[in-house]
């Protein structure tokens, strides 16, 4: 019988008398330097990972060289992403290293793939990617997430197609959660939400950046409803899809949802960082009602986030308060910030001007010269609206040739915008104009919209019918800008523009944005009204409270003015639409329900017409209350029968005269 090899057997060997052979040292030996060899590399791994300059990394490598580890992939591989990481082109030194490798394994490969992914050289990688399918390497799971990485940074969808297809084609890949979500992610960077969302539904498994990178994507393009339709299907909720929620709802002007959810979203116990108050902030400066401010600013403060400790969210409250036309609040804010960047300035100089307090705005522009804090873009918008306002056009055209001469702030198109309001409001059409058509860049709407403005309050049809014609190009579907210009028509008795007006409206397909109001409750809610509104439980109340304080007003002087409807109807048929405004409804309702505070707050969503700016002054006078009105464009404070700019009365409403700054 053959004896078996003693190294093989697997039976029990009886200890003889003489010494057994020693045939197993040299593989002990090898094992010994295997050990070795793997804790060297364990030591250069870490070694590399600290290191912070090319020439560290360069002395590594010299030390790889000379215990012989330049061919072993795994230490080469994280040389490669040292090298990446320390920003060094991946065409020179990596891919020298790369191919002094004999035979790099796939995870080799997926680093000189991410390497040109993260340089932003896509070509490359997908070459990288072809040399590997050629040497008959396949793909892991972290070469398809660089590749899809790559395509949706340049916005090459047909490249991402391409990579998708080779997911499918060689297998294997379909339940990678990893490759799926940043396919997805490829996707939605390429504006494909459709081919995202496909693949979402094809997904067998998700995890929560998968809901969320959804999530987002809908709110961000204003599909809220898909967006809280996946959100309240996933039974992951993290603190970024409640965010990407709250931020969703404020960014879609939907700031009572966005309320609600973050009202949800404490609820479930599911902690908040800055930006969940970046987005609740901008709720509350939407609906512009203080019990809302003061109640996300007392979150803010608990949450470690409050305006002395975050610059951030301070700014952000700064802006909030303003447009809740608590101006003291805000300055308040302001002072007590450790630190202020350029934004905090910047909200602040815009609160002050569009609350028409000019001399403010431009003595704290100043005061800003003084510190390290310098102004950039959004700072000169704020100050040159400061000056719009005020009527200042001497100290904005200085302000604005300071821009880019001291400051390096090129003019944009809003700068300009700026100016020709400037000017505009001053009464100064033709060099506004001039203005316009002469600027070195091209004129946005916003110019244009300007210009029209202007031609409004100074009833001037031929130049409104210059900017009409160059925003029904620039902006066709605009509604705003045919009314603006058939009430300049109807305010010159030019009836027949007037139509011809809504005859363009109506083969355009136009309909006119409703007007609303809403103005905070004694309770702290906001009741929101409507023009015309008769459906309110109260409004037999509200109808009565109005006809006792128009009847008031005209014991004092007032008078409707009926060129505020741009309908050719019969006097009193004008009088009942003025009278059914939206922010006379509110008014009316504030002054019967509101507590007996001194102000009165209404919002509206668009422009407030001559009529009711006269109204308002004269129920600030027998009412003894301070009114204060937030349009689309700016805040209008009426106190004692006046309207105020920066303190100084500047329209007395018995007298009906109005007076420009120039």
């Amino acid at each position: 019988m053959q004896n078996l090899s003693r190294r093989f057997s697997t039976l029990q060997v009886p200890k003889l008398s003489t010494p057994p052979p020693q045939p197993i040292r040299p593989l002990f030996q090898y094992s010994k330097i295997q050990h070795c060899r793997k804790i060297l590399e364990y030591r250069i791994i870490i070694v590399l990972d600290v290191c912070t300059t090319l020439t560290q990394a360069q002395q590594v490598h010299a030390h790889v060289i000379a215990n012989g580890l330049s061919q072993y992939s795994y230490v080469i591989t994280k040389l490669i992403r040292t090298l990446t990481k320390l920003g060094v082109p991946m065409g020179t030194y990596p891919e020298l290293v790369f191919r002094r490798v004999t035979r790099p394994n796939l995870f080799l490969w997926a680093a000189m793939i991410r390497g040109c992914v993260i340089e932003g050289q896509v070509s490359e990688a997908v070459r990288f990617y072809g040399l590997m399918r050629r040497e008959g390497t396949g793909p892991v799971s972290f070469t398809f997430s660089s590749l899809f990485k790559g395509c949706g940074s340049v916005g090459d969808v047909s490249l991402g197609r391409q990579v998708h297809a080779q997911t499918v084609v060689i297998g294997g890949f379909a339940v990678d959660l990893y490759v799926g979500n940043t396919m997805i992610d490829m996707y939605l960077k390429c504006g494909e939400l459709g081919c995202g969302r496909k693949v979402f539904d094809e997904m067998p498994e998700r995890d929560v950046v998968s809901w969320t990178e959804l999530i987002a994507v809908y709110a961000k393009s204003g599909d809220m409803g898909s967006a809280r339709e996946l959100f309240e299907e996933s039974s992951l909720k993290d603190m970024v899809a409640w965010t990407a929620m709250v931020t969703g709802y404020a960014q879609n002007l939907m700031p009572r949802e966005a309320l609600d959810c973050f009202e949800r979203m404490r609820g479930a116990g599911v902690g908040i960082d800055e930006v969940t108050l970046l987005g609740v902030v901008s709720a509350c400066a939407q609906l512009g009602a203080c019990r809302y401010a003061n109640w996300v600013r007392g979150i803010a403060g608990e949450s470690g986030f409050g305006p002395a400790e975050n610059v951030l969210v301070g700014s952000a409250l700064i802006d909030m308060y303003a447009k809740c036309g608590s101006l003291d609040d805000a300055y308040d804010i302001f002072r007590g910030m450790k630190q202020r960047n350029v934004f905090s300035y910047s909200s602040m100089i815009w609160g002050f001007a569009v609350h028409g307090n000019a001399n403010a705005a431009i003595e704290l522009f100043h005061e800003m010269l003084t510190t390290d804090v310098r102004p950039n873009r959004v700072t000169f918008i704020g100050v040159l609206t400061a000056c719009s306002h005020a009527g200042m056009v001497d100290q904005g055209r200085q302000l604005f040739a300071t821009m880019e001469k001291y400051y390096n702030v090129t003019p944009s198109a809003e700068h300009y915008t700026c100016m020709v309001d400037l000017l505009g409001r001053a009464g100064r059409l033709e060099e506004a104009l001039e203005l316009a058509e002469t600027m070195p860049i091209v004129a946005h709407g916003g110019v244009w919209g300007a210009l029209l403005g202007a031609c409004h309050i100074h009833k001037n049809p031929g130049i409104a019918q210059i900017a009409a014609s160059h925003l029904f190009e620039l902006e066709p579907k605009n509604i705003g800008n045919y009314v603006m210009l058939s009430n300049i028509y109807a305010s010159a008795g030019r009836w027949g523009d007037v139509s011809s007006v809504r005859k363009l409206m109506r083969e355009k397909g136009l309909k006119k944005n409703p007007a609303y109001s809403w103005v905070e409750t004694k309770n702290g809610g906001v009741e929101k009204f409507s023009a015309g509104d008769t459906r309110h439980p109260d409004y037999e109340d509200i109808k009565k409270a109005l006809e006792d304080l128009l009847n008031r007003l005209q014991d004092h002087g007032y008078r409707p003015n009926l060129n505020s409807v741009d309908y050719d109807v019969g006097d009193e048929e004008k009088m009942r639409i003025l009278m059914a405004h939206s922010e006379k409804l509110a008014l009316a309702y504030a002054l019967l329900n509101a507590d007996t505070g001194p102000t009165i707050k209404i919002i509206k969503n668009i422009r407030i017409c001559e009529d009711c700016h006269g109204f308002m002054c004269g129920a600030s006078q027998v009412t003894g209350r301070h009114i204060i009105v937030r349009d689309n464009m700016r805040f209008h404070h009426f106190e004692n029968g006046k309207f105020y700019l920066t303190k100084i009365m500047v329209q007395d409403f018995i007298s009906g005269k109005l007076m420009h700054f120039s």
